[in-house]
């Protein structure tokens, strides 16, 4: 099996690039070999990052919402812990019953590359509509046009993660690579009940399990580093 490579991220945003405006399993295909599991949790904590700074500015204008620094911090931890659900139950179902041949790793950072930037997307257009949103007549339109542009975003997100499940798994049967896909998607939205019913318990705790989960993911790249 070959040798993953460890991709800084600068080349990740010019490999995200290229799979957006250029998708085709061969294009996924061409960069899955070039990071880890770690590599792809960087890159989507960066994502992250920049998402919860983005919805942080309109939380902190509507006084009477929730905390927004509880928001970002728990915006942040839940597409951590999402990404990790979603790619691992694609590399699981692929395996059993799509016989993929792939890794997770290969998985992990083919989803990366789509999933982060968009992320960051959804992100802009969800300020903007926040923020200009409230002007008679133009922020109607503003709305309209985000919402928009928020469903094409999830609609991309959709195909894009139906080439990479091909890609990643090396799942040749289009349907097969359907059905991982969707499943994925179920299993993850059940892990979020599961988390949101269990949030209450976890919430003292969440701090700390993000120090170490950020710990785990640094001590993993200088690991493969050496």
């Amino acid at each position: 099996m070959a040798m993953t490579q460890q991709t800084p991220l600068a080349e990740m945003v010019a490999q995200s690039r290229e799979v957006i405006t250029n998708p085709s399993v061969a294009t996924f295909e061409r960069y899955e070999r070039h990071g880890s599991i770690a590599t792809a949790g960087v890159y989507m904590l960066v994502a992250a990052v920049l998402a919860g700074l983005l919805s942080f500015v309109p939380a902190l204008l509507n006084s009477g919402g929730p905390n927004p620094l509880g928001l970002f911090v728990g915006g942040v931890a839940g597409a951590l812990l999402n990404f990790l659900l979603f790619t691992g139950l694609v590399y699981y179902l692929g395996k059993s019953m799509g016989n993929g041949t792939g890794t997770w790793d290969e998985v992990a950072y083919t989803f990366a590359l789509f999933v982060a930037p968009l992320a960051v997307v959804s992100g802009v257009l969800s300020l903007v509509m926040a923020l200009l949103g409230w002007i008679p007549l133009l922020g109607w339109l503003i709305g309209l046009a985000g919402a928009a542009g928020l469903i094409i975003v999830l609609l991309a997100q959709i195909y894009f993660g139906y080439l990479a499940v091909q890609s990643s798994m090396n799942i040749t049967d289009p349907s097969k690579a359907l059905v991982v896909l969707v499943l994925a998607a179920v299993g993850t939205i059940v892990g979020q009940v599961i988390l949101w019913s269990l949030g209450g318990i976890l919430a003292g705790m969440l701090p700390v399990l993000i120090l170490i989960g950020l710990v785990a993911v640094v001590a993993s790249m200088i690991m493969r580093r050496r």
